[in-house]
């Protein structure tokens, strides 16, 4: 689906959208606390609760995943931060055997979009990893991530967490350009390595 200046999905003129501002809303609330132990479904088989896995988990959440022919909300591309799911989840589909290798024992996206619409999404991006559906809000409302409306409908803006020990270790955002986020993460990863 074309975007600003003919792109697709994946290529887009990150200079032609509104860049997301830091708002706050991620902190100074998010770092350092504890995930509660909710299970939320995953694209790939049983709930899993990001409160119960040992070790370091990479969770980055976007949005919307758009569907090939299928029309994006009006007006997404002027919603700062709104464009850029499947560059997002494509770069971490790209980097995951380096994420692995930096630490990360699980990676996973997470989206308010249900389970249904997301395997779609993994399906055709060939996912390596699950993305997880909080189409409940229970973990977005018990964490008070970072959302937005459009067109009624809540979604979790973009952002990145390390969670180590079900702790959230580091948090990025805003995120932007998308594509970046990954490496980002992978970045501070490797940083903390040694």
């Amino acid at each position: 689906m074309p975007g600003p200046g003919g792109q697709g999905l994946e290529n887009v003129d990150w200079s032609a959208l509104p860049r997301p501002v830091n708002d706050g809303a991620a902190s100074p609330c998010l770092p350092g606390a504890a995930l509660p132990d909710i299970a939320l479904p995953a694209t790939t088989g049983p709930d899993i609760s990001l409160a119960r896995l040992a070790g370091r988990t990479v969770l980055y959440a976007y949005p919307m995943t758009g569907k090939p022919g299928v029309a994006l909300p009006d007006g997404w591309d002027e919603i700062p931060g709104a464009r850029g799911c499947t560059p997002q989840t494509c770069a971490f589909r790209d980097r995951y055997a380096d994420l692995h290798a930096a630490g990360a024992g699980h990676v996973f996206g997470i989206s308010t979009q249900d389970t249904a619409y997301q395997r779609e999404a993994a399906e055709r991006l060939h996912l390596p990893f699950p993305l997880l559906s909080d189409a409940a809000l229970r973990l977005t409302t018990a964490l008070r991530l970072p959302v937005m409306v459009v067109g009624g409908t809540m979604l979790l803006k973009r952002m990145a967490l390390i969670i180590e020990d079900g702790i959230i270790a580091h948090v990025f955002y805003p995120v932007f350009p998308p594509d970046r986020n990954a490496a980002d993460v992978l970045q501070w990863l490797r940083a903390r390595q040694a």
